[in-house]
């Protein structure tokens, strides 16, 4: 609600499609900086208490932002600079609880398990699309405020309650490394003896960035692992910067106002749900044709999203471009999760969140400038351009994993 808030509220203040990318890269620019020193963070502390700590500080900030909201007193360098702070938490926020998650969840689990967390998480997203229109029109920002600062005290007090005590990840879970189902998680031939590490080995000492440039060492030996990061940060480079255009769509095209808005994001949102009770049954069917499919489908939707010119026509456009979005995020993150060591997980994740924010910056800049000053059939081409990118990527993972599929493993002496 938060950002569709925001988005609407700066929208409908200044009319202005460059201010609003504004609001993206602000949220965004902290994944450029942040993380390769939260990765080793991650790979360091207890992500529970980490991620109960974050979610406490948005709270106070947002809540912040919302008692100013509703004094009257929340102007436009506020906004930018919650957005910024939100930002530094976000680059951080889905890095920990993606390894948190490949921590607790035995590996046979892990398509469900994050099916059902994207599950939940669009669940909300579908209650924040079809309320944020109704509350932006009787309570404006400060209510919108209100409510999302709530949530991240709820998501706290959650994440408290998950389990007792406290784990670093190193005694979290046993750091060899064992094969993987064969879907497109990874090939059953796939090992990687070079990186198991002994409890020994895992000095106290050890430098920072001595800890960074293994996570890039890593990544530079392991392209499939890499092209599977492309792929999943194209798509949310396309996820994150498509909010510019869809409020402009509704606003400037469609006239819906920010009701209408609501109602194309929840389209998003239950289409992403339903994405999310599939993903598990296609996974083990066809992984790479439905990879390659979905990303199709997004970028060729989002070039023709321009033509929808009724509501009707963009909420259901929209659900199927969630439920695309879905069923690549449960099936590149669970190909990540089953693929890297767990020791390693918050590095990879934070070189992952690089990539995006770089794409959703210069992303975020072109959507922007070419909406404003050119048209939004332009700017959603631009935007198809990215998912294309991803297709690409995607197909880079499918030739990967078919060649160590083919590979002979070595046999022993």
């Amino acid at each position: 609600m938060n950002f569709a808030g925001v988005t609407w509220y700066i929208l409908g203040e200044t009319n202005s499609t460059v201010k609003l990318s504004v609001i993206v890269i602000l949220v965004t620019l902290p994944g450029r900086v942040v993380p390769p020193f939260g990765g080793v963070l991650i790979d360091r502390v207890d992500r529970r208490y980490l991620g109960i700590t974050i979610d406490a500080v948005r709270a106070v900030l947002v809540l912040g932002m919302a008692a100013l909201a509703f004094m009257g007193r929340l102007g436009l360098w506020e906004l930018y600079a919650m957005v910024l702070l939100l930002g530094v938490g976000f680059a951080i926020y889905w890095s920990t609880t993606n390894a948190l998650i490949q921590e607790l969840v035995p590996r046979e689990q892990l398509i469900t398990a994050n099916a059902t967390v994207l599950i939940a998480v669009q669940g909300g997203m579908a209650a924040a699309g079809v309320l944020v229109g109704f509350f932006y029109e009787r309570s404006g920002l400060a209510g919108i405020l209100g409510i999302d600062g709530t949530t991240y005290l709820i998501s706290a007090i959650c994440l408290f309650l998950l389990r007792d005590g406290y784990y670093a990840p190193h005694e979290a879970h046993n750091t060899r490394l064992t094969s993987a189902s064969p879907t497109i998680e990874a090939p059953p031939e796939m090992s990687e003896p070079s990186l198991m590490r002994t409890e020994e080995s895992m000095s106290p000492e050890s430098n920072v960035f001595a800890d960074i440039v293994e996570g890039l060492k890593y990544l530079r030996e392991q392209p499939r692992v890499l092209a599977l990061g492309i792929t999943y940060s194209c798509m949310m480079a396309g996820v994150i910067s498509a909010n510019i255009l869809v409020a402009a769509l509704a606003k400037n095209l469609l006239f819906a106002g920010p009701r209408g808005y609501g109602w194309i994001e929840a389209g998003w949102a239950v289409g992403a749900i339903t994405g999310g009770f599939l993903a598990g049954m296609l996974a083990r069917a066809r992984p790479y044709g439905v990879l390659v499919v979905a990303l199709a489908i997004l970028a060729v939707g989002h070039t023709l999203f321009p033509y929808a010119r009724v509501l009707a026509v963009a909420i259901a456009m929209n659900a199927l471009f969630g439920g695309c979005r879905a069923l690549g995020g449960v099936l590149t993150q669970s190909s990540i999760m089953t693929s890297v060591p767990p020791r390693l997980m918050g590095r990879t994740q934070s070189a992952f969140s690089v990539i995006s924010t770089i794409l959703q910056v210069v992303m975020s800049l072109a959507l922007g400038w070419f909406a404003q000053n050119a048209t939004l059939t332009i700017a959603f081409l631009i935007l198809g351009a990215i998912y294309g990118g991803g297709v690409v990527a995607a197909l880079r993972v499918r030739s990967l994993s078919l060649a160590e599929r083919e590979t002979p493993a070595p046999t022993a002496g």
